[in-house]
């Protein structure tokens, strides 16, 4: 028997530490939905929101939304916003320097993780993971591999509203453009087209969601054809929009 002095000191456990992680941001449901289940994940630490805008125009990258609602969505989520200006046109040299330097920014403030809200498609994912590989942060996928068709009633059912914002006429009718996504939209999509439009048919804006703190209230204005697809200037509206 040990006597109480020879007894082995109790290992100390180590509370294990949380990945910290920054938000691709698009504005649109796939990055909020990710974003949801993030904030449902007690090992992860949510330290801010990243999002592309095209300088030129003062809007995120292919969404087309205005950068002030883009920040209305970053206050009501309650996380810091970083936002990449990105020229017009943008090589794709320019937009990896761009990248490049906020890679290394961000492993200076000790960011463990990029998250995305990547679906299925093996080459963006793929790329994601290479243009990350040896900087020290790793990149992360919330939604990969989730049916769509099983998705997509997940962010409905649980009380995600978005409006679309972009749409490739070539893939989809024009009448799907600046539409609340919901279940009446998904009704009518034509059967070929991604429910979640991951091929490229559709991009959202979301103003409601469990993710926000409260929702945005916004109202759809004109509807212009710009470089082969249609967008939709989503406004901020001093009334809720229904």
């Amino acid at each position: 028997m040990f006597a109480e002095k020879d007894k082995p000191a109790a290992a100390v456990v180590q509370p294990k530490m949380k990945q910290k992680v920054l938000m691709s941001w698009s504005s649109g449901k796939d990055s909020a939905w990710a974003l949801y289940k993030l904030q449902q994940n007690p090992a992860i630490d949510l330290a801010g929101l990243f999002c592309t805008v095209t300088k030129a125009f003062d809007r995120v990258a292919m969404h087309g939304v205005r950068v002030d609602l883009l920040r209305s969505q970053a206050r009501s989520i309650g996380l810091p916003l970083e936002v990449i200006e990105i020229p017009h046109p943008c090589s794709n040299a320019e937009y990896e320097a761009i990248m490049g330097r906020f890679v290394a920014r961000a492993k200076n403030d000790n960011i463990d993780c990029f998250a995305f809200g990547d679906l299925f498609l093996e080459d963006v994912r793929n790329y994601r993971v290479e243009k990350l590989e040896g900087s020290g942060i790793e990149a992360i996928f919330p939604l990969w591999g989730i049916p769509t068709d099983q998705l997509v009633l997940e962010m409905i059912n649980n009380g995600l509203r978005m409006v679309t914002t972009c749409i490739d006429p070539k893939k989809i009718p024009a009448a799907f453009i600046g539409r609340e996504f919901n279940q009446e939209f998904l009704d009518a999509l034509p059967d070929q087209v991604d429910p979640c439009g991951e091929n490229g048919e559709f991009h959202s804006f979301v103003f409601a969601g469990p993710m926000f703190s409260e929702q945005i209230e916004i109202s759809v204005g004109e509807i212009v054809h710009r470089d082969g697809y249609l967008f939709a200037d989503i406004l901020p509206k001093s009334a809720v929009w229904a």
